[in-house]
C-alpha cells in the first residue's frame, strides 16, 4: 500500500497551503541529493517528498487525492501531470537514479528553495539554453554578499567611482549619475565564492544643496535692499561652475527662481530667496525704516487668518 502523501509530509489532512510549503522545504533540504551524495535512502525519500508536494500544493488535485486517494491521480503524481514538455529536467545520480520533470515542476522547485514567491521562473534563464541533464546538475546558486558604502553627495548627483574592499579585495565601482539613497547596485561575480555583490547606496548630505529628486535647492541669502531694490548674485552649480543669476525687486523669503538645466541629470536647480533683516543700529536707521515703512505701507498677512 502507498504510502499516504501526509504522512510522507508530516502534516495533517486539514493542513494548510503554508503548513504543507514550509513541510515540503523542509524535507526537500533535508533529503536532497546534494547532501546526501549516493545515499539511495535519502535520494528515494525526497523523491517521496517530491511527489507528494506536487499533489498537496495543487488545489485540484488535493481534492482529487483526498477523495480518491492516489489511484484517483492516475497512477500518482506524474502520472496526473501531461501537456508538452518543451524540455526535461532531471535530477538524481546513477542509472535508474534520475527523475525527469517539466519545466512548471522544475521552476516550483527552484522557487521553493531558493525563494521568489510565486512569480514565474525564467528556468532558461537560469541553466543557460538547456537545463543540465544527468548527474546531480541541480545546484543552488551562490550566496548574494551585501555591502553597505557612503558616498559623496556630488558622486551620486554627477557620477563617478569609488573604491571599497570586499572580502579582502579592492573594488572600484562605477556609479551612474543620479542614483538616490537607499538604492543598491549589483555586481555579478565580485561577492565571496563567485557570487553576486550588492551594494547599498547611502548619501552625504552636501554643505548648501538640498536635493528634491532630480532638482536641487539652493538657499540665496539677500538683504533687505537687495530684496527690495532686486539685485544680482553668483550661484554655484553642482558641477562646480558658477552663474549669474537676477534677482528681481520686491522678491521675498521663500520665492523660487528655477535655473533650467543645473539639476541633477536633466534636473534644474532652483535658488530660493531668504532675506537676512538686521537690527536698527541707531536713530537715524530706525526713521528711514519707518519712514519706509509709512510709504509703502502693507499687511502680508492679510487674508490668512
Amino acid at each position: 500500500m502507498a504510502e499516504d502523501f501526509y504522512d510522507i509530509l508530516g502534516v495533517k489532512r486539514n493542513a494548510s497551503e503554508e503548513e504543507i510549503k514550509r513541510a515540503y522545504r523542509k524535507l526537500a533540504r533535508q533529503h536532497h541529493p546534494d547532501r546526501n551524495p549516493g545515499d539511495k535512502q535519502a535520494e528515494a525519500k525526497f523523491k517521496q517528498v517530491q511527489e507528494a508536494y506536487d499533489v498537496l500544493s495543487d488545489k485540484t488535485k488535493r481534492v482529487q487525492y483526498d477523495r480518491f486517494g492516489a489511484a484517483g491521480m492516475g497512477g500518482g503524481p506524474q502520472g496526473a501531470r501531461g501537456g508538452p514538455r518543451d524540455f526535461n529536467f532531471q535530477w538524481g545520480g546513477g542509472p535508474g537514479g534520475q527523475r525527469e520533470m517539466d519545466p512548471n515542476e522544475a521552476a516550483d522547485m527552484f522557487r521553493q528553495f531558493f525563494g521568489g514567491g510565486g512569480g514565474p521562473v525564467d528556468m532558461e534563464s537560469v541553466f543557460g539554453r538547456q537545463p543540465p541533464r544527468g548527474g546531480r546538475g541541480f545546484r543552488p546558486p551562490a550566496e548574494e554578499a551585501v555591502a553597505e558604502v557612503t558616498i559623496p553627495f556630488e558622486t551620486a548627483a554627477l557620477g563617478g567611482a569609488v573604491n571599497l574592499e570586499v572580502d579582502g579585495k579592492e573594488l572600484s565601482v562605477k556609479v551612474p549619475a543620479g542614483v538616490e539613497d537607499g538604492q543598491s547596485l549589483r555586481l555579478q561575480g565580485q561577492g565571496p565564492v563567485g557570487g553576486d555583490l550588492r551594494i547599498r547606496l547611502h548619501i552625504s548630505p552636501h554643505r548648501y544643496f538640498l536635493r528634491e529628486g532630480k532638482n536641487l535647492v539652493l538657499e540665496v541669502p539677500l538683504t533687505v535692499s537687495e530684496a527690495v531694490l532686486g539685485t544680482k548674485v553668483d550661484v554655484p552649480t553642482i558641477d562646480g561652475a558658477r552663474l549669474s543669476v537676477k534677482i528681481p525687486p520686491g522678491s521675498s523669503s521663500g520665492t523660487r527662481l528655477r535655473v533650467r538645466g543645473k539639476g541633477i541629470a536633466g534636473g534644474d536647480q532652483y535658488i530660493q530667496i531668504k532675506i537676512v533683516a538686521p537690527a536698527a543700529k541707531d536713530e537715524r536707521s530706525k526713521e528711514i525704516m519707518e519712514e519706509f515703512a509709512r510709504l509703502h505701507a502693507q499687511d502680508p498677512r492679510a487674508g490668512l487668518w
